[in-house]
């Protein structure tokens, strides 16, 4: 049985994607550079627990390191790659824009160039809800148009469905795209609205709250997202022979290269965010009410049919039920 390649694998999402992959007798070969974007030590804690379980393999590494990722898709035949490693967030995408060119473009080429030259079956890989942009037509679907970013992470995520396209075409790769839409849960990302909200209400400090409250986001829980991804994996993407030039299909192609949405389909307004938390913690909040931030948009919101039509499942946890699951990993975790 040929290893599954999880790249990021010591983030949010490629770690409980190697952990899935795993209890289900896979061998994961996981790879992360573990850079100091946010804490190692959360990284680190990730990588020790998937070191307990059996068939994990982790490679300190870069991909945006040419040769050490000819190295490894040389030394490993994978049927599947899972490309989750990027650098992520908007707004340090305003401070460090070079950052995003590193590891979302020369990294992407990287992976592209192993999976083509390695024969590689089915290559899936993360996008983001921030490709929408300025669209203002809710709920985001795959089939709009999303070339209108408003920050350059958003700009990266869309040249990498563009990229993957092109080796699409070019040289028959299968690529699944999936569109994240502000994914939350236990071993989350410490610079996600969540965990910041919720260190700081613990600390009795206040949280900055953007847009005065006023934003919508599509959190969609951790367990969903794994679902989604896992069953998407195990269907390499196929030429739709409906499409056509004279009205083309964003989101499929005479070429193997599928798109789709990862979102829990349910908006929620960030002050009702906040008055759960509060109930959750038994603390009140003190909100620093600010304007909307550079780069960010006011509401997202995903269309998940295509994903529900061609694999049987959308994403559906209640906020309540996830954010309850949080707060009991995160009092756990940091012993609170």
């Amino acid at each position: 049985m040929k290893p599954i390649l999880v790249t990021g694998a010591a983030g949010f999402i490629g770690y409980h994607l190697s952990a899935h992959l795993l209890r289900t007798g896979q061998r994961v070969i996981g790879v992360d550079n573990l850079n100091d974007y946010y804490d190692v030590a959360l990284k680190r804690a990730r990588v020790q627990h998937l070191e307990r379980l059996e068939g994990f393999r982790f490679e300190h590494a870069d991909i945006a390191d040419a040769p050490a990722m000819e190295r490894l898709f040389a030394t490993h035949q994978f049927d599947l790659v899972h490309h989750l490693a990027a650098q992520a967030g908007v707004r340090y995408s305003l401070k460090n824009p070079r950052a995003y060119v590193r590891s979302n473009l020369d990294g992407f080429v990287n992976i592209l160039e192993g999976c083509r030259h390695g024969g590689v079956k089915h290559l899936v890989f993360a996008s983001s809800s921030s490709v929408y942009g300025a669209n203002t037509v809710t709920p985001f679907a795959v089939g709009q148009n999303v070339d209108h970013p408003v920050s350059l992470y958003a700009a990266s995520k869309k040249a990498n469905e563009l990229m993957a396209h092109a080796y699409a075409h070019l040289y028959r790769l299968p690529v699944t795209g999936l569109r994240f839409f502000t994914v939350y849960g236990p071993w989350g990302r410490p610079d996600m609205a969540l965990f910041l909200f919720t260190r700081a209400m613990l600390a009795g400090e206040p949280i900055d709250v953007f847009n005065n409250g006023e934003m919508e986001r599509d959190f969609t829980y951790i367990d969903d997202v794994i679902e989604a991804v896992a069953r998407v994996g195990e269907r390499p993407a196929a030429a739709n022979p409906a499409w056509s030039g004279a009205a083309p299909d964003p989101a499929s192609s005479t070429a193997p290269y599928r798109i789709y949405n990862i979102g829990n389909h349910a908006p929620v307004r960030l002050s009702r965010l906040i008055d759960l938390l509060e109930q959750k913690l038994g603390v009140k909040a003190i909100k620093n009410l600010l304007p909307m931030q550079p780069g960010d948009v006011p509401a997202t919101f995903a269309d998940v049919g295509d994903l529900a039509r061609d694999f049987g499942f959308a994403p559906s946890t209640p906020i309540e039920t996830g954010l309850s699951r949080f707060v009991d990993w995160y009092r756990a975790h940091y012993k609170v």
